[in-house]
């Protein structure tokens, strides 16, 4: 047994660096040192080994398998999505399908500004609500890589277009998760935090073409965006406020979409935005592969013998099998069928968490679950199959594709495994409580600062869910200490948490995957991360205003 210390050295201060330093390495690494990801990751995770157990005291042989927890837990589930969704696109752009489908989506409007708001923001809604988890950035990168926006572009976009939709990613998982750990009523964070991201809702397209096409680009078609945020956001609001967190994010994504091309068959811009370079930027990203070059040439080839609808139908599969596998009682009887679970001996409850982190000391579970049947990877790889033999491919030229896909993401699979290494590792050796007790330290400002911690927590492990229940207890019972509202505070963890979503390492590497742009994470990070932090910081502002100010006071559920 070992209890977490969360100020080795005497002095918050001093531990508090020491805690944030193989985040910094990690960082520092991919944008000023242009490490690869996966060497990156790799030193970040040496790095936090040495400092959890020189310095917070963890038993090496603990902190060797709390990041081999999160080696496996990086595989299965995320590396798993990414795979599955890359072989799918694979699949697609080999026979055709997908160029055909590239050219349905230009059909609906030829303006790159308004194909980025009906793919990244609605159409990425629609599986970040379905199954979450990286599902969205791999499947809009790849659409935008393939209308033809630069890597950059089509990486960073997607990125910026998936937050406001993640607080109830994967049908509400992440506030299912804050409600466990707090034990704060569902129906009331999934209100609170319905009270906070519609807004955001409205911005964050507004925000993404902006990103794209500058100012005068974004004013052009400004009704359309209007269109796609309001549309998202009302029933954002009404589901959530009057229903639950499940279906938010399929319904509101659902609307939006339906909305937008409706409009667009009543309205256009008067100027046809064709450029896909990002203003005020120069981005000469490309992929120079001759292999995709030469691929590219036979899909143009075959793609004259395929109907829009052929086109659409194994993304029409993937969204029923998605649903599906995110629907919880499908999940239940997968799990009954198989499943596997793994108490990792000398973690599993050897690890005591302790105030003022928590209430009372509690022992933390370390149980690897292998319920790979219910894993939305799964789907995704059923669906593949599925629309791989709908499409003419035989079992074996299937087997081969996945074996070339499993090549082709090797780097990108062991960076994710490593990124989720140091993930746990800085959970079970309390390096992201230190760092959250730092925030938890600003009194007044708290509501700006606590915010920004969940923004803090996604951007560490990668996902809403684990940042709710990384520090969903600690911002319950700093509220309470506060006097602010614990239901506030806890669904502002995963509102000001959707916003580290674009910087998280795992989504940068999925993003970079599926544009087939390897080995330029850095790039990436670097042009999302002023988008990142801004952002956060609008909705630290919003729920101070919530805190403090009529009459947004009057929104609050206590």
């Amino acid at each position: 047994m070992w209890s977490q210390v969360y100020d080795p050295l005497g002095s918050m201060a001093l531990s508090t660096l020491a805690a944030g330093v193989p985040v910094a390495v990690l960082l520092g690494a991919l944008a000023f040192f242009h490490l690869q990801a996966h060497l990156a990751a790799g030193l970040a995770l040496v790095v936090g080994i040495v400092v959890a157990s020189a310095i917070f005291g963890m038993p090496a042989a603990m902190a060797g398998k709390a990041a081999g927890f999160g080696i496996a837990a990086g595989l299965f589930p995320i590396g798993w999505i990414v795979l599955n969704i890359i072989f799918l696109h694979r699949l697609t752009t080999l026979n055709g399908s997908f160029k055909v489908l590239q050219g349905s989506i230009a059909g609906i409007t030829e303006d790159r500004r308004l194909q980025l708001l009906l793919v990244a923001f609605s159409f990425g809604a629609f599986f970040e609500g379905a199954a979450g988890f990286g599902t969205p950035v791999a499947v809009t990168g790849a659409i935008l890589i393939g209308l033809g926006f630069s890597p950059l572009a089509a990486s960073g976009l997607a990125l910026i277009a998936n937050t406001a939709p993640v607080a109830y990613g994967a049908l509400g998982s992440p506030i299912i998760a804050l409600s466990a750990v707090t034990g704060l009523d569902l129906l009331d964070l999934s209100a609170m935090i319905g009270r906070q991201l519609p807004l955001f809702s409205v911005i964050v397209p507004f925000w993404l073409i902006w990103a794209f096409a500058g100012f005068r680009g974004m004013i052009a078609i400004w009704p359309a965006i209007l269109v796609a945020g309001v549309s998202f956001a009302i029933p954002q609001f009404l589901v959530s406020n009057f229903h639950g967190p499940w279906l938010v994010d399929v319904i509101a994504a659902l609307v939006s979409m339906g909305s937008l091309t409706l409009f667009l068959k009543v309205w256009r811009p008067k100027e046809i935005w064709t450029t896909t370079k990002i203003i005020g930027r120069h981005d000469d990203s490309k992929v120079d592969d001759p292999e995709a070059v030469a691929a590219e040439k036979r899909a143009s080839a075959a793609a004259a013998g395929i109907s829009t609808m052929k086109a659409w139908m194994p993304w029409i599969i993937l969204t029923v099998f998605v649903f599906v596998w995110g629907v919880p009682e499908f999940k239940k009887l997968m799990d009954g069928l198989w499943s596997w679970k793994y108490a990792i001996p000398g973690l599993d409850k050897a690890v005591i968490k302790v105030p003022p982190v928590v209430p009372a000391e509690i022992a933390e579970g370390a149980v690897f679950n292998f319920n790979v049947l219910s894993m939305a990877g799964t789907g995704i790889l059923a669906s593949a199959v599925l629309g791989g033999l709908l499409m003419g491919y035989s079992l074996p030229t299937l087997l081969k594709e996945y074996w070339n896909t499993i090549k082709l993401v090797r780097y990108s699979l062991l960076t994710i495994c490593a990124m989720f290494g140091v993930g746990y590792l800085t959970r079970y050796s309390g390096l992201d409580a230190t760092l959250g007790l730092a925030f938890a330290h600003t009194g007044v400002f708290y509501p700006l600062f606590g915010t920004m911690l969940g923004w803090l927590g996604v951007a560490l492990t990668g996902s809403d869910t684990a940042s709710n229940v990384l520090f969903g207890g600690l911002q319950k019972t700093t509220a309470e200490q506060l006097g602010l509202s614990p239901v506030l505070m806890a669904s502002a963890n995963s509102s000001g948490g959707v916003m580290g979503k674009m910087i998280d390492a795992q989504s940068i590497v999925v993003a970079s995957t599926a544009t087939k742009w390897y080995g330029h994470e850095g790039d990436i990070l670097r042009y999302v991360f002023f988008h990142s932090v801004v952002l956060a910081i609008l909705v630290g502002l919003f729920v101070t205003l919530q805190a403090y100010v009529d009459p947004f006071t009057r929104m609050v559920i206590h």
